[in-house]
């Protein structure tokens, strides 16, 4: 199994300035050293880390962790997308081979259109030239303009992150529907995946797993087993209300029950054979 998301930060150095002290369960150092403990208990070989903040520091804190560890088979790190050297630093960043993925805050900004918007998009199509990736960190708001990109540039590869954090609390009607009706949109053109990951923050306290097990449900029919791919979103899962669900071991547990249907080559594809060929990590040495 390779872990597609999950999360290190050391709080006060390199870049980090979050998580904030309000959020107790997750907010102290998380280290390499746990990770792999954590993993390995699950029978999980390798992981992909993915940027927890809007720095350069952090990704280049990644990298260099990456550099050293076999554990780490690919980094998704921060660009500033809209900067006037922003081609400059993908290139950069491209010439390391663990570096496969950009993921801007988007889930975050003010401006729900931010990413197809003119003085982003020289730096999208450098993306597609320098062979990387592009992780969606997104809402149901998001995903017109999620549409949009992914219409604009077939040639470059799009995973939704957390399946674009399904409003499955309740009382989200709306949401629901732009969520259902756009997830199946983009779920229809080959060059997008999306994560089987950051699920259980997104439900109540109350919530239990039969109401993961109509979403995943809807994932796996719209994206089949060939776009999902499996992710922990440690330590981050960590704040999930239900504590059933909250914590690697919960989540990857749960995780596995879920996908109980699904053939041994499935199986397979959803926690490893994807995430390896979405990143290209196959090719790495």
């Amino acid at each position: 199994m390779i872990d597609a998301h999950q999360h290190l930060w050391k709080i006060g150095s390199h870049g980090c300035v979050w998580p904030t002290p309000d959020l107790n369960a997750i907010y102290r150092d998380f280290d390499l050293t746990e990770a792999k403990h954590l993993a390995r208990k699950k029978g999980v070989t390798g992981t992909v880390l993915v940027q927890s903040q809007e720095s350069d520091a952090d990704t280049d804190y990644l990298l260099a962790m990456a550099s050293r560890s076999q554990f780490i088979k690919a980094v998704v790190g921060w660009v500033d997308l809209g900067n006037a050297r922003a081609q400059q630093r993908i290139r950069k960043l491209a010439a390391n081979p663990k570096f496969r993925s950009v993921r801007p805050m988007l889930q975050s900004m003010a401006d729900d259109g931010w990413i197809m918007k003119p003085q982003q998009q020289p730096a999208i199509q450098c993306l597609i030239e320098e062979n990387l990736c592009f992780d969606a960190l997104v809402f149901a708001r998001h995903l017109p303009y999620l549409d949009a990109l992914t219409d604009q540039y077939p040639e470059l590869p799009v995973v939704i992150d957390h399946a674009a954090k399904p409003p499955l609390s309740p009382g989200s009607v709306e949401d629901s529907r732009q969520w259902q009706y756009f997830m199946q949109k983009l779920a229809a053109k080959p060059q997008v995946y999306c994560k089987l990951s950051g699920l259980v923050t997104e439900m109540a306290a109350s919530q239990c797993e039969p109401v993961l097990q109509q979403c995943v449900e809807r994932l796996l029919y719209w994206f089949g087993s060939g776009r999902l791919m499996w992710g922990s979103d440690w330590p981050v899962v960590n704040l999930a209300a239900n504590p059933q669900l909250a914590g690697y071991e919960n989540w990857s547990e749960t995780a596995m029950r879920l996908l109980a249907d699904c053939s041994p080559a499935e199986k397979y594809a959803i926690t490893e054979g994807n995430v390896l060929r979405f990143y290209g990590i196959s090719r790495l040495k």
